[in-house]
This record gives structure tokens, sequence and C-alpha cells, in this order.
């Protein structure tokens, strides 16, 4: 029901010309992209012809899943709302995750045929969405084909698996005319490049000149890391920690939420990666309750400056301490609230250019009750989160957002109009998060009230031409009637 209301918000505000949505032929930016992050093997299993000793018991086995899965069940990442779908890596590996990649130069087998990948390409850019692979190079398999001519690309891991040197010329050459020549024949959309912090600042600049030269696509990086040249987005240092510790639990330390969210903007933000655990294993361990503890996080992650990357299986609270617990096959038979969620507030921020870019004020932050204003020129909106163990007001003054305002709460169906002082109260109750649309009352009544009078009229005119024809029909058959009779006689 609520995801049907917020639809119909949507509409009735694209209608009045309270938010544009970008078109699907304009040409999106990094920042107005939110990121699903899947493992190919973990998200579902078409085809049986590729399930070379599948074993879906064992957690670091290969479990089945493949590129057929993917485009098959594409419309579940679609009506989430995410504009760009990570796979990770695709190459021939020793190991589920594409990690101990053995030939970058082969498509994995477990994972289908050329031609299944171009199949899920093209689903993926039928569905107005972009497509994004993983090049993995610090973790790579013994059996690598580069390994045996060229030993001295190498430096052997203590796990028995072998990173490329990235410093090294020879080696940089040869990871620019691989992926070069993937995507010269895969239009694929981005490419990003695994355990980042290892990789030379050197070969990460001269890449993206390469790869760039090619076609213009996204390159970003996988780990939490100041920012580096040729690289469109890394991960903000410290941002998994402070929502992980914010939301585990009501009544934790917020503290850090605003210096978080103003360093956030062009930045990759996230509360779990697949290089580690889930954060349903924290808010486990801290006895909160997933649902409501997700909720709150995805409402601030959807609605903050940066770039949303979200796990696949966090829309189902996935849990997990640590690889490859955290990688579970995704159970599609679940729980639609939180899925709803997540397309409610997607649907938002694609819709609404403030809450992808905006200007961001923290408006108010104590003991969990967090209130923060995202705005441009055409729009503005408050969100307010309290993640505490009480019920909760704020007062904000005209001088924030005007006078003659409201407050239009999408997901609790709450209004807040201007009180007589001229201040606007907001009260929440516990755990409960609200996005507020700030809308000018009188041109939104006015438009509301000239909407139902056209409707009225229209109804009316259309009673009356009903009761004329039927007025009409009597007379005429009074007058057949009548006839008839005299006929008769």
């Amino acid at each position: 029901m609520k995801a049907k209301w917020i639809s119909g918000i949507l509409s009735m505000m694209l209608l009045l010309g309270i938010a544009a949505p970008a078109s699907a032929d304009e040409t999106r930016q990094i920042e107005d992209e939110s990121i699903y992050d899947v493992l190919v093997d973990r998200y579902f299993n078409k085809q049986l012809a590729n399930d070379f000793e599948v074993n879906a018991t064992d957690p670091s086995a290969f479990n089945g899943g493949d590129f057929a899965g993917l485009s098959s069940e594409i419309l579940h990442i679609n009506d989430m709302g995410f504009t760009v779908l990570s796979i990770g890596s695709v190459f021939a590996s020793a190991t589920y995750d594409g990690k101990e990649v053995i030939d970058y130069s082969q498509f994995e087998r477990h994972f289908g045929t050329e031609e299944d990948f171009v199949d899920l390409l093209e689903t993926v850019h039928e569905n107005e969405m972009k497509l994004m692979i993983d090049i993995p190079t610090q973790q790579l398999s013994s059996q690598h084909f580069w390994l045996k001519d060229n030993p001295e690309w190498f430096i052997e891991n203590e796990d028995g698996t072998y990173a490329l040197d990235t410093a090294n010329p020879d080696v940089q050459d040869a990871l620019i005319e691989v992926v070069s020549g993937f995507i010269q024949q895969y239009e694929i959309d981005g490419l990003r490049l695994q355990e980042t912090e290892k990789l030379d600042t050197g070969f990460i600049n001269r890449f993206s000149e390469e790869i760039k030269s090619v076609r213009d696509i996204y390159l970003i990086g996988d780990a939490e890391m100041e920012p580096v040249e040729g690289l469109d987005a890394v991960v903000l240092p410290g941002v998994e920690e402070t929502l992980r510790n914010s939301y585990k639990n009501f009544d934790q330390d917020t503290s850090g939420l605003p210096e978080l969210m103003e360093n956030a903007e062009g930045k990759l933000i996230q509360a779990d990666s697949l290089r580690g655990s889930r954060i349903t294993s924290d808010i486990v361990e801290a006895q909160g309750f997933p649902p409501t503890r997700m909720r709150l996080l995805f409402t601030q992650l959807l609605t903050m400056p940066g770039i949303p990357v979200v796990q696949y299986g966090s829309e189902i609270a996935m849990n997990g301490k640590s690889l490859p617990e955290s990688h579970q096959l995704l159970n599609m038979a679940v729980e639609k609230e939180l899925i709803d969620h997540i397309k409610n507030l997607n649907s938002l921020r694609n819709s609404s250019e403030a809450l992808r870019t905006g200007e961001l004020e923290v408006i108010h932050e104590e003991d969990g009750w967090l209130i923060y204003k995202r705005s441009n020129d055409e729009e503005t909106w408050i969100i307010a989160i309290n993640n505490s163990s009480s019920t909760r007001n704020f007062t904000i003054s005209a001088d924030e957002i005007g006078s003659d305002k409201q407050l239009q709460g999408l997901f609790e169906n709450d209004i807040v109009r201007q009180e007589e002082n001229g201040d606007y109260k907001i009260t929440l109750d516990r755990e409960i998060a609200e996005t507020f649309h700030v809308i000018d009352e009188r041109g939104f009544n006015k438009a509301y009230i000239a909407a139902l009078i056209v409707l009225y009229v229209v109804f009316m005119i259309f009673l009356w031409v009903v009761w004329k024809k039927g007025r009409q029909r009597r007379a005429d058959e009074a007058a057949k009637t009548a006839n008839e009779k005299q006929g008769e006689n």
C-alpha cells in the first residue's frame, strides 16, 4: 500500500512540476548513479549446462549463478531503482568471486558463454541501466598464464595467490592492452579496480588515460581512500564504520554523521562491501532488529550526498560475519517491505537533482535525532531520522525553509504546516525516518483545489449529458408509444 501511495505522490509531483526525473536519454554523471553490487555466482542459477562441479551447499565453492540468471532476474534490480549493475569480475577464475583470475582473455565458464554475457549487457541497457565489471590484479591464481612466461611481473602472497606489480611498465602495458580490447569489444559502462589501495598510483593514472581514450567510461576504486587522480570515485574513508556504528541499534552515538555527510560529495558511500562482513552481523551482535535498522540506514544512504553502493542481499538483510559466509545465494522469495522502501527512496533520488547533487545542511544532530536539508534552486527536502528509543520533536524556523510552506511527508503520511509563530514542528516516533518535501502551501493548495474544481465540473457536465440523453430517450419512447396507439386506433 505504501509503495503505491509513494508512486502516486511522485506522479502528482511530476504533474505539478515539483520534481523532474532525469530523461532516459539524458547523459548521467557518476554523481547521479546508484550502484547495485553483485557476484554473478551468488545471484541466480538459470542454466544447468555451465554447472561444472557446482555445490550450492558449500559457501566456498561455485554455487551456480550465471549471466543468464542475472538477465532473467534483472527486473528485481531495475524495480528497486538502481542505475548501475556492478557484477564483479567475469574472467576465467579459480574462485567463485572471480578474484583468482587465470586468464583475462576468457570468460569464466561457470558464468556462461560470450553470447550469454552479450545478452546480459543488452538486457541491462534495454532496462536503461549501466553495466560495470571488476578488474582484479592482486590475488591472481598460481595458474595464471602470464606467470609462466613473466614471473618477474608477480609478487607471491602469503596465501599462495599472486599480485601483479602494477609499478612495472610491462605489467601496465599488458593490463592496458587486455582491458582496452575488452571494452572495445563489449560496450560496458564502467570498471572497478579491486584492492585499489594496493595499486601503484602512477599505474592508476596511466590506466585511466588509456582506457578513457578508448571510450569515456566510469573508472572507480573499491577501497576507502583519499581521491586518486584518474579515478572517478573512491569509497569515502570511514563511511562503513560510521554508518554501522550509528545504525546497528537505537540510541547509538551518531555524532560522526554530520562530518561524514559533509565529506561525502562525489564519493562512493556504503555500509557493506563484498570484501568483508555484512552490517546485519553488527546489528545481530548489538541485539538490534535488522528490518528496522536497515530501513533507517537506507533512508540516510539514499538521501545523503555521495554515490550509494548497495550490495546484493542488503535488501533482505543478508547476514555474514566473514567471507564466504557473507556471500550467500540471494533468496528471491522474501518479504518485500524493505525492498519497497529501497524502491521508493531510489525513485525519489532518481527524480530529484537536489537529493543527488544538491547542497547539504545539517540542521540538528543529538542523541540519535538527526535532521538535515538537501536543496537546490528548484526544490528542498528535509530528512528526519529518529534513531532513538523515544519520540522526538524539533522546531525549524521559517528562516530555514521560508514562510507559507508545508512539509509533505512521503512515508509516514505526515504533513507539517507552519504554526502561528511561523515555525514548523517535526515530531517522529522512535526508530522512524521521514523524508519531507518542502512545498508552497498556497501554491500546492491552489493546484489541488483547481484539479478538484476541474474534476467536479467535468463530473457535473457528465451528469447533465446523461440526464439530457435520458430525458430525450424517454421523450422518444413516449412519442413512439403514442404513435403505436394511434396506429392501432
